[in-house]
């Protein structure tokens, strides 16, 4: 019981540092299971998927007050028939946005493939496109001017998260700064965006969990560590983008995909 509540609480860190950075949560945790040989009941896929719901508390938390502002101003908006009102274009951008997300999950989540080999070619494009939209986007435009359209296409972006390396956080990200969002505006967007997502897909993991467990401690345990994280990572990214580009993760994830291409090579994996 013991060792399994010590690596509830390392993959629940992990998993809380990784979800909200642009370089993938799944990645890593994939990655770090098989590396340690966690094959036990923590180191199960659904598992570790369910301990996301800490990651959901913490970003829900943190936003708690534009999410209140968004619904309030959204409902205002429908009973005064205000389609320019800013909160009902983000609400609707959002609703809208989430659902390529959703429909591709649900039809391509027994197919898609999940292996170290996928994960280093997902970093590399990834890096690239990050680095790309670094230098192209024109970060010009703040929270107050984001359109329904925006919504429509870093949904569309989101989609790309549905192969493993890619990052939920990353692909909402880059699309945000082509789209000629500041960085602090992209990164709070992309994580409002990915509420509904993250929430559903969590909840759905979580009684898959809870039906192959015999103890709760060790789910609690990694859902309590993985909030501790997830808040202090948001917190840290939405302050670094103030005055910092996203370079610093363009090369993570290059460094990253090398390590991983090079143990591969090696043979360190197995069934990869």
């Amino acid at each position: 019981m013991l060792q399994d509540l010590i690596r509830a609480i390392v993959l629940g860190l992990v998993q809380g540092i990784t979800e909200f950075l642009p370089i993938s949560s799944t990645a890593h945790l994939l990655v770090f299971t098989k590396a340690l040989g966690w094959t036990d009941l923590v180191g199960q896929k659904y598992f570790v998927d369910a301990i996301q719901f800490g990651s959901v508390i913490a970003v829900v938390l943190y936003f708690w007050a534009d999410i209140r502002q968004i619904l309030t101003g959204g409902w205002l908006a429908i009973q005064q028939r205000n389609w320019k009102c800013e909160e009902w274009k983000i609400l609707v951008g959002i609703v809208v946005g989430t659902v390529p997300a959703l429909l591709g999950g649900f039809l391509l989540k027994d197919i898609l493939p999940e292996s170290v080999g996928v994960i280093a070619v997902m970093s590399i494009v990834m890096a690239i496109l990050l680095g790309l939209a670094e230098n192209l986007g024109s970060r010009q435009r703040g929270f107050d001017q984001l359109e329904v359209k925006d919504g429509i296409l870093v949904g569309l972006g989101q989609m790309i998260a549905l192969l493993p390396g890619a990052s939920r956080s990353g692909s909402t990200l880059t699309a945000a700064l082509f789209l000629g969002l500041e960085r602090q505006t992209a990164a709070r967007f992309s994580f409002l965006l990915g509420i509904p997502t993250l929430t559903l897909a969590t909840l759905y993991q979580s009684a898959k969990a809870l039906g192959n467990i015999d103890s709760l401690l060790p789910l609690l345990a990694g859902i309590l560590s993985t909030f501790v994280f997830s808040y202090l990572s948001i917190a840290w990214l939405l302050r670094y983008l103030q005055n910092r580009n996203t370079w610093i993760f363009v090369w993570y994830r290059l460094g990253f995909a090398a390590v991983l291409l090079l143990s591969l090579a090696l043979g360190f994996w197995k069934n990869t």
